[in-house]
């Protein structure tokens, strides 16, 4: 089943409705395009017939035309010879083709009219398939544009998260750097109390001696005054 149920349909259709009914627009536009070109088709072959008949017509009003001036030369040739009955049979001949003519007259206006009728449609059905092919064109740019935002808002999203991994990895290598510093002075700075521990024992063992040496200096001086 079509999309459009008449001509009538395809010329006042709202093709932008249609899109936004469809899930599958660019599916949809192709499908609406084929068939108007079909229904164009159409169209034309019964514009060629109707011109075709009209041709044909006009050929027959002519010849009849023809003998309508024939039997009315023969009718006023049979008076000049004052046979009235001769003359009085060849112009109801002709009257016979007169009406015959009339009737085909008749029909050359409707076949007129057809005509007149499918060159119109045709006009119309050319400007609509105009129109919805720009739509078209118009739909494959936006969704060309649209696909090309996306790839560049996933490439800006990935770039994004790179230069966030990439941000996280210096903040890392810079608190291992701290950590490390950071053990480097613990470590010197125990290296260092040992040292004046060391220092302290080595002080406090000189004025152990020295005092020693002051008591016995002294112990001396006492036994002399003795």
């Amino acid at each position: 089943m079509g999309i459009f149920s008449r001509f009538a349909d395809i010329v006042n259709s709202n093709i932008s409705a249609l899109l936004d009914k469809a899930e599958d627009p660019e599916k949809m536009i192709k499908l609406i395009i084929q068939e108007m070109e079909d229904t164009l088709v159409e169209v034309r072959s019964d514009s060629v017939k109707a011109i075709a008949d009209k041709k044909d017509l006009t050929r027959k009003i002519t010849a009849l035309e023809h003998q309508v001036s024939e039997w009315s030369d023969k009718a006023t040739l049979a008076l000049s010879k004052n046979r009235e009955d001769l003359a009085r049979a060849a112009l109801i001949e002709k009257q016979k083709l007169v009406d015959i003519i009339n009737d085909l007259k008749n029909e050359l206006v409707i076949i007129d009219e057809t005509v007149d009728k499918l060159t119109g449609e045709i006009n119309k059905l050319e400007s609509k398939i105009i129109e919805t092919r720009a739509k078209q064109q118009a739909l494959v740019i936006r969704n060309t544009a649209a696909g090309n935002r996306r790839n560049v808002q996933k490439h800006l999203y990935k770039s994004q998260a790179n230069d966030t991994m990439a941000k996280f990895e210096q903040f890392s290598r810079k608190i291992d750097e701290l950590d490390a510093e950071a053990d480097s002075y613990a470590k010197s700075a125990q290296k260092k109390s040992l040292q004046d521990q060391f220092a302290e024992l080595q002080a406090e063992d000189e004025i152990e001696k020295e005092l020693e040496a002051l008591k016995q200096k002294l112990n001396k001086e006492a036994d002399s005054n003795k």
